[in-house]
């Protein structure tokens, strides 16, 4: 028997010293997949946003005054950071010269310009009708403000003719709204200012609304010409805020 009949075949089962070598190579790579974090297709999440950077597009965005507590809600900060961050941006505002603050009106907070640009903004709009509020109106909406609730009967009293048409006016432009009924003979209805009348006027609330003293003093120095050359706040008024649904018919003054 040659040498060479004397030798077994290595059985193809039985593993080399290399077939071991490729078989714990491989599989330590197989292992070493299985044990790493598969990486998320997704992107990384961003920062959150400065709370004043939200504050001020909510403020930019809207086209009424905002209450202190939807801000917060929407910005997801507390109330007492909502303040502080409106402080920071009027500073802000008021170091880079910027022509518009945020104001505190109608129980919420808008974008304002200031009075220095009002007539510029009026010329923006020099081509729509500009509604005032007649002489008539202007009493019930004084005597409601100071007196509300109130009914018509009293307002009637105090002005001593009809207020039926100054009430209509009224309240087509939202300034009063009824405010459910008097406990007396009739059942009268009761009047009181809205949330618009705050903003028509640019008050926080009825208690910045001023002494009847200051009324008077007011309309007094109207009357013997001595308001001087600024035209005052009150003369305002006739502002274009309250032209809704009004700007392709004339002038309401009869009222």
């Amino acid at each position: 028997m040659s040498e060479a009949a004397g030798m077994e075949e290595p059985d193809s089962t039985t593993k080399t010293p290399r077939h071991e070598e490729e078989e714990t190579v491989a599989g330590g790579a197989s292992d070493a997949s299985a044990d790493s974090p598969i990486p998320s297709p997704l992107a990384p999440s961003p920062s959150p946003l400065d709370p004043a950077q939200v504050i001020e597009a909510l403020l930019f965005a809207a086209d009424s005054p905002v209450k202190l507590d939807r801000l917060a809600e929407l910005a997801e900060v507390p109330p007492e950071k909502v303040r502080a961050v409106i402080d920071e941006l009027n500073a802000k505002y008021a170091e880079t010269g910027r022509t518009f603050r945020v104001q505190r009106v109608a129980q919420g907070y808008q974008l304002y310009s200031m009075p220095d640009y009002a007539e510029f903004v009026r010329r923006l709009y020099q081509h729509q009708y500009t509604h005032r509020l007649s002489r008539a109106a202007l009493e019930v909406l004084a005597i409601t403000a100071y007196k509300q609730p109130v009914t018509r009967p009293e307002i009637e009293q105090l002005r001593g003719v009809d207020c039926s048409g100054p009430l209509v006016t009224l309240l087509e432009r939202r300034l009063i709204a009824t405010y459910g009924r008097a406990s007396r003979p009739g059942n009268p209805f009761l009047y009181r200012t809205t949330p618009e009348f705050l903003r028509y006027f640019g008050l926080a609330g009825l208690e910045d609304l001023p002494r009847m003293e200051e009324i008077g003093e007011f309309l007094a120095r109207r009357e013997t010409g001595t308001t001087g050359g600024a035209p005052d706040k009150g003369e305002t008024y006739d502002s274009l805020a309250m032209d809704d649904g009004h700007r392709d018919g004339e002038p309401e003054d009869a009222r």
